[in-house]
């Protein structure tokens, strides 16, 4: 489509699609184990050495198979829904309202595919909205004419887990692990071991949070491109299958399948850091539109 004026072209797309795309990943997110999941709790079984960790492995590996059989959603806690969205500036979008759109596509989502409705209206009333939006989006503005769609259904066991530590500088690198460890030690089994473990480096209060979030939709088969984060992630994996909390909680070497970790230029006078911490689904799927 020609925008006019000085040669510019856009590309149009009717906001129905992000709806179908959105109702669509809602419904493949809580119904299949992304593949790097599944390869990494088949790892995980393999590696594990403890007999009472192996059990628990095995029995997470058998739910997934009866959800896949029955074609029933993964886990019960069908989370909150969190949208990813980077918008190509090239992009026009008609039609509507693209926020509606998406949450449009999540009430379909998680009416059509009986999903379970976990949002209430008001965090202090709490009546519940019967179709489980509104959902939670985040925009991000790139270059080009096309549109990434992520989705990350995030259940709260997990969530209330999570942390954000208002670091010194002074605290260095050390006082990163601290706070990462801390708060998986602090959450122990209430966020369903083996966990994902999302961590956000930098920024401000909520831009570390925002990251922490973000790093648990990358694949936990590929570590960052930063050499010393990279190192980082490595250490705190070891470090943290090292509590022994084990699946389940029940102890056993493996307490966390991944550590990802993002970073973002921060103020001189502080070191946020954020810990989002997610159960071993760790559900998220990603289209490009």
């Amino acid at each position: 489509m020609y925008a006019g004026g000085k040669g510019l072209f856009m590309r149009t797309i009717p906001v129905s699609e992000i709806t179908q795309a959105v109702k669509e990943m809602c419904i493949e997110a809580n119904y299949s184990l992304s593949p790097d999941m599944d390869q990494a709790l088949q790892t995980a079984r393999q590696e594990e050495t403890s007999s009472l960790g192996r059990q628990i492995l095995n029995q997470l590996r058998d739910n997934l198979i009866i959800a896949k059989e029955k074609d029933i959603p993964i886990c019960q806690d069908t989370g909150m829904a969190v949208i990813f969205m980077e918008i190509g500036q090239e992009v026009h979008f008609e039609g509507g309202s693209l926020e509606e759109a998406i949450h449009e596509g999540v009430r379909q989502g998680y009416t059509q595919g009986y999903l379970r409705k976990s949002v209430v209206n008001d965090p202090c009333i709490r009546e519940n909205t019967r179709d489980n939006t509104p959902a939670v989006i985040h925009y991000e503005i790139k270059t080009g004419d096309r549109v990434r769609i992520t989705v990350a259904p995030k259940g709260f066991g997990s969530e209330n887990m999570s942390r954000v530590f208002m670091l010194k500088p002074a605290d260095g690198i050390n006082g990163v692990k601290e706070a990462v460890l801390t708060a998986v030690k602090d959450a122990g089994p209430n966020a369903c071991p083996p966990l994902v473990v999302g961590v956000g480096i930098g920024g401000t209060f909520e831009k570390c949070a925002l990251l922490a979030k973000k790093a648990l939709t990358r694949p936990v088969n590929e570590r960052s491109r930063i050499p010393y984060v990279k190192e980082l992630e490595e250490e705190l994996l070891q470090q943290i299958n090292d509590t022994h909390i084990g699946p389940g909680g029940l102890g056993g070497t493996t307490t966390a399948l991944a550590v990802n970790i993002d970073t973002y230029p921060t103020h001189i006078a502080g070191l946020p850091v954020g810990v989002n911490i997610c159960c071993h689904v760790n559900r998220h799927c990603m289209r490009v539109i």
